[in-house]
């Protein structure tokens, strides 16, 4: 099939699963066109299959913000009607799948695609439910031939908040390729005896970054540790601030933004989510895969990821001590911290890109009609 993926290009889950899913179809011998207004950050390296066309946005003085949307549109209907695409898969709500079904529009008389939405989390709980956005993400979701979601939560969210029982959303979870996030091995030594605690996102106030540098602060009184944030955001400074009131910016490290965040991952012994809402926790799963333990909240889909008192400590959002005390006990008692790791591991494979992606061809086949 010839597949055209739209995205956010940006440091995220739904960019990172939009990526990973167009690679993935490339190797099972689909050809994928990126569409978006930059490179998306996992998209690195030749695959003669996969092709990315940049979202070229006009300037003009009458416009105080450039219509993305409506270049968007334009650029998907003519890579659309170029490439002969079979299925337009848009990430997130807004734009994306009203862009794809305006383009639809657009080309109607040249060439017919299918568009097919998936669901990633705020595009439903924040941005869609907002006033401003609501009826536009209904019409959206309801235009799509086909619609996933990548939790129970958030299909359920979805019915429930936009009432739009009869678009019979699919869920398809986030997936991780276990060959790219394996654990380090056994007798990976800690550096000095420190315990590593980690966390990556792109550092929204939905991540609660003071939190995680609360919890650390605790973590760091009663033993070695060092705190390493990747990735970056509107949160960061506030972070480094609250680090450098709490007496343990020195133990704080921010890395900014980085292409191997399997590495990354492996060089941890916890990852921290104490999140405000997670429609999934696609890092959350990238560290299990790695055989790192996860504490996080309760909230939302990811405690269908993380096994509470299993793989990981799900406690409530805010109660800094609580998460505190659930990441010592991991940390202080190797035998628990060794078998959370091990059910960890096990658990992602569950999310195998193997066992996903299929699902997601599946769907392709039923929209196209093959």
């Amino acid at each position: 099939m010839r597949i055209g993926i739209v995205c956010y290009p940006t440091y995220g889950g739904s960019g990172a699963v939009a990526t990973e899913l167009g690679l993935a179809l490339a190797v099972r011998g689909h050809d994928v066109h990126f569409i978006s207004y930059a490179q998306p950050f996992r998209l690195h390296g030749f695959n003669e299959r996969v092709a990315f066309h940049e979202v070229r946005i006009g300037s003009y003085p009458l416009f105080e913000h450039p219509p993305y949307s409506l270049a968007l549109a334009v650029t998907l209907e003519e890579v659309a009607v170029r490439e002969r695409l079979d299925v337009i898969h848009a990430h997130y709500a807004i734009p994306h799948a009203t862009c794809a079904w305006l383009a639809r529009e657009i080309m109607a008389d040249k060439h017919h695609v299918g568009i097919v939405t998936t669901l990633h989390g705020t595009d439903i709980t924040l941005v869609g439910q907002d006033p401003s956005y609501f009826s536009i993400t209904r019409f959206s979701i309801e235009k799509s031939d086909a619609v996933t979601a990548v939790s129970d939560y958030l299909r359920d969210e979805t019915y429930r908040a936009f009432g739009c029982g009869d678009c019979g959303i699919t869920v398809i979870p986030n997936f991780v390729n276990l060959q790219q996030f394996h654990p380090a091995g056994e007798g990976r030594p800690a550096q000095d005896g420190e315990k590593v605690l980690m966390h990556i996102s792109n550092m929204r106030p939905v991540k609660r970054l003071l939190d995680i540098v609360r919890i650390f602060a605790r973590v760091q009184a009663e033993l070695p540790a060092r705190l390493v944030l990747v990735g970056d955001g509107p949160d960061r400074d506030v972070a480094e601030r609250e680090a450098e009131a709490l007496g343990v910016a020195a133990r704080v490290r921010c890395v900014g933004k980085i292409e191997d965040v399997a590495g990354a991952l492996r060089s941890a012994d916890l990852y921290l989510l104490p999140s405000q809402t997670e429609s999934f926790g696609l890092s959350a799963l990238e560290a299990m895969a790695t055989g790192v333990p996860v504490v996080g909240t309760r909230v939302g889909g990811l405690p269908e990821v993380v096994e509470d008192g299993v793989s990981g400590f799900l406690g409530e959002v805010g109660d800094v001590d609580g998460l505190a005390r659930g990441a010592l006990d991991l940390l202080r008692d190797a035998d628990r911290w060794r078998a959370a790791s091990a059910a960890a591991r096990a658990r992602a494979t569950r999310f195998d890109t193997e066992t996903v992606v299929p699902q997601y061809e599946e769907l392709y086949g039923t929209v196209v009609g093959r």
